[in-house]
């Protein structure tokens, strides 16, 4: 993803010479009905009561009146486009609280290595295989890239070392990205290009792996794999473009109307700006830059008002505090259930010490800015509410929303802490589905398995929080988001957390008006209400009571501002 930051100027550039004029002119003509109504249906509005309409009126890019059917057909008159629903359910658009747009288009620039239930990968020799094909195409000396492998579901139990890779090829470097994220493996080619040999430290808050000689096995964590994960997604004009396009359909079909880039470098948030802003990316889009762009706009040095639109806006700074559970890498208070590498005390490790973490989230709060921080382990979450606590004890601020990004293993006397604080937890309650059967056996054990993202004890704290996908980590798809956490179902068919269920309403509101409000956009987006732009969704059937399952309900048309940005069959 960071490569995007490399081709962006390029983009720009040829957008400008062969395009722009183009793209404003069909721009133009996509513009939504200047009057339509949607009647007939079961509106669920996600407002504060949770009411439920049959129709809708809108004029331009805002709904105008909300009612029964036959309230709404008196405002019908000849230049009114109808959408007769017959029955169906109209939602507002989803608002992703968290992911990496447009993330889920990574195909465009390497070789799809999930496993089952995402993909098709359950042994090594498939990798090799898949990169191989790969690196017959690509040119020798040129990177060859790989994404989304899971070391606990290929039949070796193990990730891929630099010897694996040799085998796709000596003449190429070869990275591949842990489904995770926070690990990679590379090639021996690829190690000697970033400079990792025997003798090289490992960097603040990463690891190199190293076999039993002291070399590198291959195996980079967190900050140790940055520069070669740079390095292998490089991202041509023809990529950037199709990882683009790739994403609007994920997104579009998927029924968000407001996606979210989860960690932007300047010249990423300068290129999918320009991309917003000339009609490239038919969704709305929230931003979270990183530290560096955090730090410009505290300083005055990056104007966030340049980039600011109805269709993008620029949100909380984002830090990054530890790793991944399933990884090794997320930082516990308590060991890991089965020891890394023998350790029966090791617990992982804070990317950002606590220290400088503290430092860091009081700058940004001290100049009145929302974070959001990535924090996986309990241990971790300690220190993220601690850093919140000095901030706010320092300089003390009313309604931050500051965000704890995952809360995967969050305590009761945490969420105390929380609900004290104001902060907003945005659970990653997917991974009850993806990796709850792991989590139970593997990485937390039993006990601690059953309270990974507790959003009812939060539910009952009376904290406001919101669940996201994390997307391109799993794919985009809320109503799989939503079944899980009201289900909180394995892969594998077992309950992980009977406890921490939430109602479907609940969990609908979680990933509507509450993710709005989460990045200040309650007013706007969220709920179907007069005056709130028209960002809607067509569903084949009601969620809250409907006996199929929620995720096996479609996606009929997606609504923004208005405007059908797809529609199942077209």
């Amino acid at each position: 993803m960071k490569k995007v930051l490399k081709i962006v100027g390029l983009v720009i550039l040829v957008l400008i010479l062969t395009g722009a004029v183009a793209i404003l002119v069909i721009r133009q003509m996509r513009q939504p009905p200047a009057r339509q109504v949607f009647i007939n249906g079961s509106v669920l509005t996600m407002d504060q009561h949770n009411s439920v309409a049959e129709a809708i009126a809108v004029e331009n890019d805002q709904i105008t009146a909300i009612g029964s059917t036959a309230e709404i057909k008196k405002l019908i008159t000849n230049d009114t486009v109808v959408n007769d629903l017959e029955g169906r359910t109209l939602i507002p658009g989803f608002v992703d609280a968290h992911s990496h747009f447009p993330g889920s288009g990574l195909g465009a620039l390497g070789e799809d290595l999930n496993s089952p239930p995402i993909g098709s990968i359950v042994k090594i020799s498939q990798i090799i295989v898949k990169l191989k094909a790969r690196a017959e195409k690509t040119k020798k000396g040129e990177w060859v890239y790989g994404f989304g492998y899971d070391d606990t579901l290929i039949s070796e139990k193990r990730h891929l070392t630099r010897f694996d890779l040799d085998k796709v090829s000596t003449e190429h470097p070869v990275f591949i990205s842990h489904i995770s994220g926070h690990l990679g493996a590379a090639n021996t080619m690829a190690l000697k290009t970033v400079g990792i040999v025997a003798g090289t430290p490992n960097p603040e808050g990463g690891i190199i792996r190293r076999d039993k000689n002291g070399d590198p096995d291959g195996v980079l964590e967190e900050k140790a794999k940055d520069k070669a994960s740079a390095l292998a997604m490089k991202i041509t004009i023809g990529k950037y473009l199709n990882m683009l396009s790739k994403a609007n359909q994920d997104y579009a079909e998927a029924g968000v109307t407001t996606a979210q880039n989860g960690l932007s470098s300047e010249m990423i948030i300068k290129g999918l700006s320009f991309s917003s802003k000339y009609g490239l990316i038919p969704l709305r889009l929230v931003i979270w830059p990183n530290y560096k762009v955090g730090d410009k706009i505290i300083n005055g040095e990056f104007k966030v008002d340049q980039h600011n639109s109805k269709m993008l806006k620029i949100g909380a700074v984002k830090l990054i505090a530890d790793g991944s559970i399933q990884g090794y890498t997320g930082y516990l208070s308590k060991p890991y259930f089965v020891p890394f590498k023998g350790d029966k005390e090791y617990r992982g490790y804070p990317v950002i010490g606590r220290g400088k973490l503290v430092s860091q989230v009081k700058k940004f709060h001290n100049a009145g800015q929302q974070l959001a921080i990535h924090g996986n382990g309990d241990a971790c979450i300690d220190n993220i509410l601690y850093a919140y606590a000095e901030a706010q004890k320092e300089y003390p601020r009313q309604d931050t929303r500051h965000i704890l990004v995952h809360a995967q293993m969050t305590r009761n006397d945490q969420l105390d802490l929380i609900q004290k604080l104001g902060v907003v937890p945005s659970f990653y309650s997917a991974h009850t589905y993806y990796w709850g059967d792991r989590h139970r056996d593997i990485f937390m054990g039993p006990e601690r398995a059953m309270r990974m993202s507790p959003a009812k004890s939060a539910l009952d704290r009376g904290i406001r929080f919101t669940i996201h996908l994390d997307t391109p980590v799993v794919p985009m798809n809320p109503l799989l988001l939503i079944w899980s956490a009201v289900n909180r179902i394995s892969s594998s068919g077992k309950v992980i957390g009977k406890a921490e269920r939430i109602s479907k309403i609940q969990a609908l509101r979680a990933t509507t008006i509450d993710s709005a409000w989460q990045m200040f956009l309650e007013t706007t987006v969220g709920s179907i209400e007069p005056g709130k732009y028209a960002d809607l969704v067509i569903l084949s059937e009601d969620p809250l009571t409907s006996s199929t399952p929620i995720r096996d309900i479609k996606v009929l048309e997606t609504f923004v501002g208005g405007r059908s940005i797809y529609k199942m069959g077209d």
